[in-house]
């Protein structure tokens, strides 16, 4: 009796996360063109999701990534300290030139290679074969990390947000402690992974409306900030005051600290390609929607820090203010109580947008690895919950890994500020890897959105632009460094590697073979590739003989598909035609002609 209670409880998992090999039908409207699944299929992997995000829900998804109006208050200070007025106008100016071509240069290969991978499945077609099992491993653990330590980030910066709206409301007599901010930072987590286990369908609806809340915040905090502070700066003083007081000399070099605001903004460039596998004509509306939000966001950026330089009255006293939130001071001191609670929540509601599509775009990455074996237990994480049809448990088990990376923040702040600063350098590498396999292998082969003659030197300029922000990133911002302000990005990025490192030599190495290939189209037919984790899965099988071998890296790179035109011969035993199969390996038919 027990045993087939066991069996029933056992069946009805199964039924509820079902594994992802019966994709939905092409000519089901809702799932969008046919031509996306065949590319998607002709890239090796089997349609899953539904199709709903369009071209402005893409626009309104990667601009709500960068949070610029909730991001900039929480990092004015750093330019602001690190030099002055001069420096949070200048510095955005300057650094958001660097950023702009790393998000061009990142459209650019989305284009060519649409999927939830992103930037780490574009490493099959980049780089050469035998070394793309490894240097797809180095790319997806940087993204990965990168992700989460951001995600974590944007949700401790929106619980502070909330916090710092009740010290106002409570006229300074409240002041939230770390227990407070990692408390309230853990249960909006749980309000974003349940929004997050949704249908495609309520994530593209969401979605729609991020652009318009944030545009319109925006413009309502400048105007009000314009028209409020009777007492401004002057021009020469907000283009040309430099006052450093981070401790650096020269001054010029503290100068530089206030790039970082601008790399904490404008990161995370990947997370809309990480949603291309759920939108419409993706080649064309993710690279778009990459390029046209982060444009948006350089352009609105800079005239948003004029508006703040403006308007801030004293640095001083403002970087001196007891809530420990400038930005939030100024709407104080300039529009009042009333005006300072509205514009601090909503901050708070702007970050959260932040936190729901960078965990979409985490749980996408989740996903995408587990379909590609290299997450532990990425059988599991692999899963679609047959209610919503989305990956639910990679979902919960993102924001699980982003609450217990902020508990770290009750026993050391100092250890969580580290894990913080680790977002934008491993984010910002995971990009120029396959940016220069790009230039240095000549294999790209341009997707319908791109840089033309620019390429290279767009592409050249983001990894110089990454190289020189990333070294920055790793020195204390103020001076005398001590155990209590040291900046030990580097210590974690160091742990990550080696973890990440230890772990492909332990284990990776012998079963993971980079980007695999679960399906291919034979004859207009979408035909998925059977395989499961008892060594069936010929990829894998593979990998574990010539690991044994010592000879991995050269025999598995024979079982790469290294070109976008899948071969169509490889049908299973004696089968001579498409027709032939039976109906569970014969996934779906496509439209048009059969022959392309």
């Amino acid at each position: 009796m027990s045993a087939t209670k066991s069996q029933e409880g056992n069946a009805a998992v199964d039924d509820a996360f079902k594994a992802p090999n019966q994709p939905y039908d092409v000519n089901d409207p809702s799932s969008g063109d046919d031509s996306d699944d065949k590319a998607l299929a002709e890239m090796g992997y089997v349609p899953v999701f539904k199709r709903h995000f369009s071209m402005w829900s893409c626009f309104s998804f990667a601009l709500s990534i960068s949070g610029l109006f909730g991001t900039v208050m929480t990092t004015f200070s750093y330019p602001l300290s690190a030099g002055g007025a001069a420096s949070a106008i200048w510095c955005w100016m300057i650094a958001g030139i660097g950023a702009l071509c790393l998000a061009l240069s990142i459209a650019e290969i989305a284009s060519a290679y649409p999927t939830s991978g992103a930037m780490y499945f574009t490493i099959k077609y980049l780089a050469p074969p035998h070394a793309v099992p490894v240097v797809a491993w180095i790319d997806g653990w940087l993204n990965l990390i990168g992700q989460i330590c951001g995600s974590a980030s944007s949700a401790y910066g929106a619980a502070q947000m909330l916090l710092a709206a009740v010290s106002i409301g409570t006229d300074f007599t409240y002041y939230p402690t770390q227990g407070h901010v990692i408390a309230v930072m853990a249960g909006l987590s749980l309000v974003h992974a349940s929004l997050n286990s949704l249908t495609t369908n309520w994530l593209n609806r969401f979605a729609n409306t991020y652009a318009v809340i944030h545009i319109s915040v925006l413009l309502a905090a400048c105007i009000a900030l314009l028209v409020m502070q009777k007492d401004k700066h002057s021009a020469h003083y907000a283009f040309t005051n430099v006052e450093p007081d981070s401790g650096w000399t020269p001054p010029g070099f503290s100068f530089l600290f206030g790039f970082l605001s601008v790399a904490w903004t404008m990161t995370d460039y990947d997370a809309t390609a990480h949603i291309a596998e759920e939108a419409k004509d993706p080649a064309r509306v993710v690279p778009k929607a990459i390029a046209t939000a982060l444009t948006f966001t350089y352009v609105a950026g800079w005239l948003f820090n004029i508006v703040l330089v403006f308007c801030m009255g004293d640095p001083a006293a403002i970087l001196a203010s007891p809530i420990g939130q400038p930005v939030a001071q100024i709407y104080y001191n300039v529009i009042g109580k009333g005006g300072a609670i509205f514009f601090t929540i909503a901050a708070f509601l702007i970050m959260n947008f932040v936190c729901i599509t960078a965990m979409q775009a985490g749980a996408r990455t989740v996903w995408a690895f587990s379909r590609d074996q290299m997450l532990p237990g990425s059988r599991i994480w692999y899963r679609i919950w047959s209610v919503s049809d989305t990956p639910v448990l990679a979902v919960w088990l993102y924001a699980l890994i982003c609450v217990l990376i902020n508990l770290i923040g009750l026993g050391s702040y100092i250890t969580i500020s580290a894990i913080f600063n680790v977002c934008a350098i491993a984010l910002d590498w995971s990009y120029c890897i396959p940016i220069l396999c790009k230039l240095f292998f000549g294999k790209f082969e341009k997707g319908p959105w791109n840089l033309g003659r620019a390429s290279v030197f767009v592409n050249t300029w983001a990894c110089c632009w990454t190289a020189f922000v990333s070294v920055i990133f790793l020195f204390p911002t103020v001076m005398p460094a001590r155990a209590d302000n040291m900046n030990y990005a580097v210590v974690i990025l160091a742990f990550v590697f080696i973890l990440a490192t230890s772990y492909w030599f332990i284990q990776g190495r012998f079963y993971y073979t980079g980007p695999r290939t679960h399906a291919h189209v034979a004859g207009g037919v979408i035909v998925r590739e059977d395989s499961d984790d008892n060594g069936n899965d010929p990829e894998k099988s593979a990998a574990r003989t010539a690991g044994a071998a010592g000879l991995h890296r050269r025999n598995v790179a024979e079982l790469q598909t290294n070109s976008r035109d899948v071969p169509v011969t490889e049908l299973p035993g004696n089968v001579q035609n498409v027709s032939e199969l039976p109906n569970d390996a014969r996934v779906h038919e496509l439209s048009g002609n059969p022959d392309e």
